[in-house]
């Protein structure tokens, strides 16, 4: 109980200050803008209207909802481990989140590389590839949802420290990290053939700021996972203390995460020259004005490069107007796409459109819309001899006639990106619907699973033999059962324990060592190589159907351990790691009482 508070207080405190910073920045700004108003006398732009989100924030925020449609998952406490578990998302979203819908590439290529041993991570490299080919860092510009934190939280009005030679040096690191705690670590461990080995992601172990906020914090916040508390420690302590220092630093620092630690970027920075979407510069209009470069908030050293995450801002300030998106003419005519170049992003039109005059003959451009070279806040005329023709061509100079001529010549442009939009929107809803009303998981069964409870029976198949085990069949003698996965390494570690009590005892106690029921590999592939088959112990596979680890009030996380007298009643379970000792003290004072 005393962790659990000491949680709750720290978590309280960490979200308490980071709300206080943002309505701080807020009122802040609020009244800087309105005393301004009284020193000139100039109604200001309202605050909704500076901060309104972009369409990048948009898509951001989309993002980050699909990738955690099954919302109820917050509610209930568990993990969703339905069918599109097996499938991962684009962006660094964990996959012990009660919201996610689906897994965490950087997830499963460590788990992969960690069981490369036995079957090469063909699935995982492949869609690394191919999203690296198809968006590269655009994933981190428009896709992930902790580039989009870090933004909101850059957001708080504080002094910014602003990229410089140190922070280009730093922008390296990720691809340490990348190398030693990505693909080294998990090989290495995955490699071990010793008892004591197993995998280990020591990227989502030690560092992801996402498997802490999203993963434990996600579920330590629900009551109903209140045993998990008992499970933590120093691990958990330093996971936490590595999310605060991150978010903190994202205050003062643009997307300090992405820039000097995820190897997710990193590995998509190796496409991003390569992928079919992103942002180009044209070197024929280039002026080597530097502008792109030192306004941009990222490391990078030119447009495009394995730094660069395709936010597209840097074509607001290009004045050659050299920089447009790669594919933009696979999906829209030539002309709309040099145009959607050559405006800003938001709200501008996407070819010149011509400014009424009121005279008869001539016709005004805007100079922002006209030919390049035209001064600031100037205007030219049509020629006389021009106006009839241009009247010709665009009908009456009137503001509805000009908006609806914008319209034609962008008509092509419009249609796509609103059936692009719906058909986002029907996915989103889709989705949402799907994962909270429609699908619905095998509940835990209640009923047996507390200590003093009979527990329900059951009957799995056992490897390395041709018969089934039934938990009926031994009444009479201390039933041990211990709930594992291959990739949980405190499970592994503690399975020769479990064998020792089953040599110790072996005319009073039966220990069956059971694998997850969700899990589809060659466990019996695995069991041999870390030299368990000859275990005096049996070893068990879970199913779909009978499902006992949840029959026995298993939720999201192994290992679970339970212990049956010799009536088939539960007097003991631990949901976590179990020691050797503690396990022979529950058996003495079992054979004691009988």
């Amino acid at each position: 109980m005393s962790k659990m508070f000491i949680v709750i207080i720290a978590i309280s405190v960490f979200f308490g200050c980071l709300l206080i910073g943002a309505v701080v920045s807020v009122v802040k700004e609020i009244r800087e803008t309105r005393k301004k108003e009284r020193e000139t006398g100039e109604k200001q732009e309202s605050w909704w209207r500076r901060h309104r989100p972009s369409k990048r924030r948009l898509i951001q925020l989309y993002a980050a909802l699909l990738f955690n449609a099954n919302i109820k998952g917050f509610f209930t406490g568990n993990i969703y481990t339905g069918e599109t578990k097996y499938m991962c998302v684009p962006g660094l979203n964990c996959y012990s989140c009660p919201g996610a819908a689906g897994a965490c590439p950087l997830g499963a290529l460590q788990n992969a590389l960690a069981k490369s041993g036995t079957a090469a991570p063909y699935y995982v490299l492949g869609i690394l590839v191919l999203f690296g080919l198809l968006l590269g860092r655009t994933i981190c510009g428009f896709l992930c949802p902790v580039g989009l934190g870090q933004e909101l939280l850059y957001k708080i009005g504080t002094p910014k420290l602003k990229k410089s030679r140190v922070t280009r040096i730093l922008s390296y690191l990720k691809y340490v990290v990348l190398a030693v705690f990505v693909v080294a670590i998990p090989l290495i461990y995955g490699l071990m053939d010793s008892e004591t080995g197993g995998p280990v992601p020591a990227f989502c172990k030690f560092i992801c700021p996402a498997g802490t906020f999203g993963g434990a914090l996600g579920l330590l916040i629900n009551p109903a996972n209140a045993d998990l508390y008992a499970m933590l420690g120093p691990l958990f302590t330093w996971k936490f203390c590595v999310l605060v220092v991150i978010c903190v630093a994202s205050v003062f620092i643009f997307r300090c995460f992405c820039r000097f630690l995820c190897p997710l970027g990193a590995i998509y920075g190796f496409f991003n020259k390569f992928a079919l979407i992103g942002v180009k510069l044209d070197r024929n209009k280039c002026t080597d004005c530097g502008l792109c470069v030192s306004r941009c908030k990222m490391d990078i050293r030119h447009v495009g490069d394995h730094e660069c995450i395709n936010c597209g801002e840097c074509m607001d300030v290009c004045p050659a107007k050299a920089i447009s998106w790669k594919g933009s003419k696979f999906f829209l005519h030539p002309n709309a796409a040099e145009g959607l170049a050559e405006t800003p992003a938001e709200e501008k039109p996407l070819s010149p459109l011509l400014n009424a005059s009121a005279s008869v003959g001539t016709a005004e451009y805007r100079a922002e819309d006209g030919p390049v070279g035209a001064p600031a806040e100037t205007s030219f005329e049509v020629p006389a001899e021009r106006a009839e023709e241009v009247a010709a061509e665009n009908g009456p100079q009137t503001r509805l006639s000009r908006k609806k001529w914008g319209a034609n010549k962008r008509g092509r442009a419009f249609w796509l990106q609103f059936a692009a939009w719906t058909a986002a929107l029907a996915l989103l809803f889709g989705a949402l619907i799907y994962y909270n009303f429609i699908h619905k998981e095998k509940p835990p069964v209640t009923v047996g699973n507390q200590v003093g409870d009979t527990a329900p029976d059951f009957s799995l198949d056992e490897y390395f033999a041709d018969e089934t085990f039934e938990t009926s069949a031994q009444r009479g003698k201390i039933l041990v059962l211990n709930f594992w996965t291959t990739y949980c390494t405190p499970c592994i570690q503690e399975i020769p324990s479990f064998e020792e009590l089953a040599n110790s005892y072996p005319d009073a106690v039966t220990v069956a060592i059971i694998h997850g029921a969700e899990i589809e590999e060659d466990v019996a592939a695995f069991i041999t190589a870390k030299g368990w088959a000859d275990y005096t112990a049996h070893f068990l596979q879970d199913d779909a159907e009978q499902n006992a680890f949840r029959s026995l009030g298993g939720r999201t996380t192994w290992p679970m351990t339970v212990i049956l007298d010799s009536d088939g009643k539960i007097v003991f379970t631990r949901q976590g790691s179990v020691t050797y000792t503690t396990l022979e003290l529950q058996i003495k004072l079992l054979l004691e009482s009988e």
